[in-house]
């Protein structure tokens, strides 16, 4: 590539190399973590900060930064078209909560929320959906990263557990979840 360009085209490409350790477990066994997590009886085992009527909130067991939250159905559902409109609603709630209370404990400069629909698309666990909420910070992709192909997460996830679920548990009561 001619001048600059190689430096554009390595600047476009988003790099998660820490995340093949989940990839690796992701297709072993029958259930899904989805709709096991809400079942095992211990919300900060299962990483889960809240629970709505319809719809959860959970930590990324393996976070892209630290707060990397996640909005999910209780029901298991792939497709945006087949959730139920108080789902859609409550986890749009949900949603607007996790930034609120995300950007009360962390102050971040900017958020990520996204969908990935389908293993084409990037979705991990395809077959449940769920909205990433993940909170950036400007100079979040440092050197350890682009040079040494490894992530640094500053805060262990109990730590960021016991700062988030009061936050978000206020928020979404503010939400009238």
């Amino acid at each position: 590539m001619a001048g600059g360009e190689w430096v554009k085209r390595w600047y476009s490409i988003l790099w998660a190399p820490w995340r093949i350790r989940y990839i690796k477990q992701a297709g072993r066994g029958e259930g899904c973590v989805f709709c096991e997590a809400p079942s095992l009886g211990d919300d900060a085992k299962a990483l889960i900060v809240y629970r709505g009527r319809f719809s959860y909130v959970i930590l990324n067991k393996y976070p892209y930064n630290s707060g990397h939250l996640m909005v999910t159905p209780y029901r298991h559902v792939a497709e945006v078209e087949d959730l139920s409109i108080d789902e859609v609603v409550e986890m749009a709630k949900l949603v607007r909560a996790a930034v609120r209370a995300l950007k009360r404990v962390y102050t971040p400069h900017g958020f990520n929320i996204g969908v990935n629909i389908g293993e084409a698309a990037g979705a991990g666990i395809a077959g449940h959906f769920h909205i990433h909420v993940v909170p950036r910070w400007r100079g979040d992709s440092n050197f350890m990263l682009t040079i040494g192909g490894t992530k640094v997460i500053p805060e262990a996830l109990e730590e960021t557990y016991s700062k988030l679920k009061p936050a978000v548990e206020d928020e979404a009561r503010r939400e009238g979840v």
